[in-house]
């Protein structure tokens, strides 16, 4: 009877009981993985991989070896080689290179001296667990959401010499008294630096409260217990654990320094004071000359920039967290 069943049913058969043992592999190991979930999981690795090798180290190989050439973009049997003269001609002869610097570091300086600590503040009265913190976390956050380009149409509201926000609240929008905080080269540049702060102090209130979740309530019970008043507590027992968390603060605030672009792109384009290296890259390599050897050894200049503050400061941070 049993022999008449497996024969008109064949795939009734085939399938194993729920107590049946797993079948092996010819090593002797089970399969816990069918040949379908190994191609699922080397189609969900290998593709992003595949996309990431292609669109980030390629193409960051391709501009480093770019530098080193002169190309309009038109073909690649007109990539010449130049060697050293993009990097020259960037250090000697171009006026916007200096000042470029100059203001990604003030933008970094500002950025790590006024919302980094702005937002730690934040982050510190959210962990407390007072009332409608929710409401306050996501209204500081919104920003952070915010496309960067959007949030450079807003400011420019705030700042329009006519209409906007500030003028209207000190007089200032009356003939003759105008401030332009876009057009004045003396004033543009912290202008956008107060737009980027106000994003940038959200961001680092989601950073620094995830790290103050990771402390242990027990170190702030014992120093309360030991008589610590609350900053005694923050600064002797609660800070030094945030130690993971300010490396991160640390390289993030460097990128965001570093690869400044759509506000200053939203509010002037880069000019008249405002100017940044990634603003040089863009204009060199999609502006009206199409100069990509030239904007590639700029972007170069950017990489080396970073990968100096950020691999030193964490080379230097893993080996304090070994030795302790």
């Amino acid at each position: 009877m049993s022999t008449d069943t497996t024969t008109e049913n064949p795939e009734a058969a085939a399938e194993p009981s729920p107590g049946a043992a797993l079948p092996k592999s010819p090593t002797g190991h089970r399969r816990l993985l069918t040949r379908r979930d190994r191609l699922t999981l080397g189609l969900m690795a290998g593709v992003p991989t595949i996309l990431h090798v292609l669109l980030v180290w390629l193409t960051a190989l391709a501009s480093i070896a770019l530098a080193f050439t002169t190309w309009d973009g038109i073909g690649f049997d007109s990539i010449t080689w130049v060697g050293l003269q993009n990097f020259r001609e960037l250090f000697t002869s171009n006026p916007q290179f200096w000042p470029a610097v100059e203001h990604n570091v003030i933008w970094f300086v500002v950025l790590i001296l006024l919302p980094t600590p702005f937002g730690l503040f934040l982050a510190v009265q959210m962990d407390k667990k007072i009332r409608f913190s929710r409401v306050y976390q996501t209204a500081f956050f919104l920003p952070v959401v915010m496309s960067l380009a959007v949030i450079g149409f807003v400011w420019q509201l705030i700042y329009n010499p006519d209409t906007g926000l500030i003028n209207s609240i000190i007089g200032a929008n009356k003939p003759g008294h105008y401030i332009d905080w876009i057009g004045d080269p003396d004033l543009n540049l912290w202008a956008v630096l107060i737009a980027a702060s106000w994003r940038h102090a959200g961001y680092m209130m989601i950073l620094y409260l995830a790290g103050l979740k990771s402390v242990d309530p027990a170190l702030r019970e014992a120093s309360a217990l030991d008589g610590a008043n609350e900053w005694q507590t923050f600064k002797n027992v609660v800070f030094p654990t945030l130690r993971p968390t300010n490396t991160v603060v640390l390289v993030v605030t460097i990128i965001e320094a570093l690869r400044a672009f759509d506000l200053v792109f939203v509010f002037n384009k880069g000019a008249q004071g405002t100017e940044l290296l990634s603003i040089l890259v863009t204009n060199n390599i999609i502006g009206e000359s199409s100069r990509i050897g030239y904007g590639s050894a700029i972007a170069v200049v950017l990489l080396v920039i970073s990968l100096a503050v950020i691999i030193p400061y964490l080379i230097a941070t893993f080996r304090k967290e070994r030795r302790a």
